[in-house]
């Protein structure tokens, strides 16, 4: 099976959760590492292992950025990182999906079962600069903040709620083939 490293360089988580009923918030956390096990011949034999840096986290904005590493929600302090590890991977899945990985996902020490919904596998591809080979991967989940320890909100006048439950988890990853 071969064995591909992450390259945190390429590649990144990205949430979106809706603020005050009206909008999506968007934010990014570079630096994904971790390491892929992947045979494009037997893909269900797979397997992912991956870390997110919580202090990557970006959504443009500094003060929502530090509320947002805060206790209130991600804990950077006490959890510097989000990890997934995958339990099984189904390829074919039908509809739009290239794939399914199914797998842990730990947020502030809390550990939840989720499943990644991969859109497609690209590559392998050679890198003319240093001719390592890459693979890609674009996956979606989407999860329930609260689940993960994260409660923080505020009602609004007139009803509903400043930040919304549910997250959307867009994740890019390019891995570089261990040689």
């Amino acid at each position: 099976m071969a064995k591909w490293n992450i390259d945190p360089a390429h590649s990144d988580a990205q949430f979106a959760v809706r603020h005050l009923m009206l909008s999506n918030v968007k934010g990014l956390f570079h630096g994904v590492s971790g390491l892929i096990e992947f045979d494009a011949d037997n893909p269900a034999g797979s397997s992912v292992e991956a870390a997110v840096e919580i202090d990557t986290l970006t959504t443009g904005i500094k003060d929502r950025d530090e509320h947002l590493k805060s206790g209130d929600f991600l804990d950077a302090a006490n959890h510097p990182q989000m990890t997934f590890r995958s339990s099984s991977v189904k390829t074919g899945a039908g509809g739009k999906a290239w794939g399914l990985i199914k797998g842990d996902l730990t947020i502030r020490g809390i550990t939840r079962p989720v499943t990644l919904e991969v859109d497609h596998q690209f590559g392998p591809v050679k890198d003319p600069f240093k001719g390592q080979n890459h693979i890609g991967f674009n996956a979606t989940t989407r999860i329930e903040r609260g689940e993960f320890g994260m409660k923080w909100n505020a009602e609004l006048e007139g009803g509903g709620v400043i930040v919304g439950e549910s997250v959307q988890i867009t994740l890019d990853v390019e891995a570089i083939l261990d040689e």
